[in-house]
């Protein structure tokens, strides 16, 4: 296999790990409620460390986006704006049918989405090619994987009898979890869409792997709006202003600055991935990196305690929607090699 092209699925392979654990330090916040956590994370994730990291890799980019075209750039913040829809939703789905089974439907509609919707649009004669075939092929396996992850969340919840609304209200949370993973995947249209954004960036002097920047602070942003509307709605319904003073301020303040930190640093790192996997890096990378983003989350979840108490059953569905997901990794690699 290529050097660049394992390089490239390396990459991508550890920007799903940091994406799959930005979470994690939130479960070290339980003084605070989801709004104050969730804030946090928005203002230093999609705001505070994209801006900077875009103004201190991407030469003059004042001028990338000012000579960019205004279609490009009101696509990539449209796209970014429903992605923040999405990610809305995805804390509403969860609600309503459990964390495992909601996060694996979400990211497995958004897997899908992001990757065929762009492929059929930009580059419908490569679905018969031989890297449309691996995608598809990859994509279905993909999709086993996450049918088994779903009957492992299930099962949990049943085990543990969390009373959580797994079957209350089951049809209207997977609805949500649906649109939630259609929205989400508009981040990946950001990307596919927003090129001419990473060609200024390269004329304006940026490297290759840092030239996605530009398309992903403006993605961002445009998602940081759902965001913070969302949690100053709850916010003021909650009464929950004060909270941010409340448990350990400093240490929260520290550990909600750091999910925004694993969480760019993940899109960072999948954009330099992308672009080192070639032409049709965002359409094949995707899917690897949602993949890696459930099983790093899963993981996470199995040691902050989340599967004690689970059945056997529930942990075989479990391992066994993990190896299918690495089985269709391995065939959308083997797809995409020379």
């Amino acid at each position: 296999m290529d050097p660049a092209l394992l390089f490239g699925i390396g990459v991508v392979t550890l920007a799903g790990i940091l994406q799959g654990s930005f979470a994690a330090p939130m479960k070290r916040m339980s003084g605070w409620q989801w709004e104050n956590s969730w804030l946090l994370f928005a203002l230093s994730g999609l705001i505070v460390f994209p801006w900077i990291i875009n103004f201190a890799t991407v030469p003059n980019v004042t001028s990338v986006y000012l000579g960019a075209t205004p279609p490009t750039l009101i696509k990539v913040v449209v796209f970014g704006l429903l992605w923040g829809v999405g990610a809305t939703l995805f804390g509403l789905g969860i609600s309503r049918v459990g964390m495992a089974l909601g996060f694996a439907l979400i990211l497995g509609i958004t897997a899908s989405f992001g990757s065929l919707f762009p492929l059929a649009m930009l580059h419908p004669e490569q679905l018969v090619a031989k890297h449309g075939l691996a995608l598809i092929a990859g994509t279905t396996v993909m999709v086993v994987g996450l049918v088994f992850l779903a009957l492992a969340g299930r099962a949990r919840e049943q085990d543990l009898r969390t009373g959580n609304g797994v079957r209350s209200g089951f049809t209207v949370g997977l609805v949500i979890c649906i649109f939630s993973g259609i929205f989400s995947s508009m981040m990946n249209f950001s990307f596919v869409f927003g090129d001419e954004l990473r060609v200024r960036a390269l004329q304006s002097g940026a490297s290759n792997a840092m030239a996605a920047n530009p398309i992903w602070t403006l993605t961002v942003t445009g998602g940081f709006v759902a965001n913070f509307i969302y949690c100053v709605y709850l916010l003021n319904r909650n009464r929950t202003w004060a909270v941010f003073r409340e448990g350990n301020p400093a240490t929260y303040w520290a550990l909600g600055i750091s999910t925004g930190l694993l969480w760019f640093g993940g899109i960072a790192f999948y954009g330099m991935g992308a672009a080192s996997l070639g032409s049709l890096g965002n359409i094949v990378g995707w899917p690897i990196f949602m993949t890696i983003d459930i099983i790093a989350a899963l993981f996470w979840g199995a040691v902050s305690g989340e599967w004690k108490g689970a059945s056997r059953r529930a942990l075989a569905y479990n391992w066994t929607g993990v190896g299918v997901l690495l089985l269709a990794i391995a065939v959308i690699s083997a797809g995409n090699a020379s």
